[in-house]
């Protein structure tokens, strides 16, 4: 082999790396914003917390507010509403799991697993009657109706799915309890979603 043909392997080699080189420059250029686009935009990410105003939310009323696009029912029951979800045996429930992202999972579904303790975690006035989750039915998506049903609590007149005054699921074809939020109190007034 000639010192010339040494000379053309050489510079073969480096158009070799240099194309490849520049083929990978030029496809990580085109491919970033495809894999840009993915993540969450602005108003998204603003809406990963958000602060509720329950100061106007009465006792048997309920609030309706949209976080991360769904609803979200808030709702002050009243001391019937707790003892009658308290009074359920929840071996017999459908869904026996609390559906309670503020614990460890396999939680039960008792009614004090499903309501959202006050600020102090003590046992200030009220703080069992207050129930925060996410309004739409496990079944296909759809939004229940509140104070309805067979169990005095949501109905989803869609399918036939009746949820008790916690918020499980007791009869239909639903398969899980209306889940629970991470959601805290951070004043008498105020809880934080998310």
């Amino acid at each position: 082999m000639s010192h010339a043909d040494e000379h053309q392997g050489t510079r073969r080699d480096f158009l070799y790396y240099a194309t490849a080189g520049a083929a990978v420059v030029v496809s990580g250029a085109a491919v970033w914003p495809l894999v840009n686009q993915m993540n969450p935009s602005a108003d998204v990410q603003a809406l990963a917390s958000i602060r509720v105003d329950i100061s106007g939310v009465t006792e048997g009323t309920q609030l309706t507010v949209l976080w991360q696009g769904k609803p979200v029912f808030i709702r002050y029951r009243t001391d019937e509403e707790v003892a009658a979800a308290q009074a359920v045996d929840v071996s017999s429930l459908p869904d026996q799991s609390a559906e309670n992202a503020n614990l460890a999972a396999g939680a039960e579904a008792t009614d004090a697993n499903r309501a959202l303790a006050t600020s102090t975690g003590s046992d200030e006035e009220g703080g069992e009657n207050w129930l925060v989750m996410m309004g739409v039915c496990t079944h296909l998506g759809c939004v229940p109706l509140g104070e309805q049903g067979d169990f005095g609590g949501w109905f989803c007149p869609c399918h036939g799915s009746h949820y008790d005054t916690a918020g499980r699921i007791r009869k239909g074809p639903a398969p899980r309890n209306l889940p629970v939020p991470v959601a805290s109190f951070l004043d008498a007034t105020t809880i934080q979603l998310g």
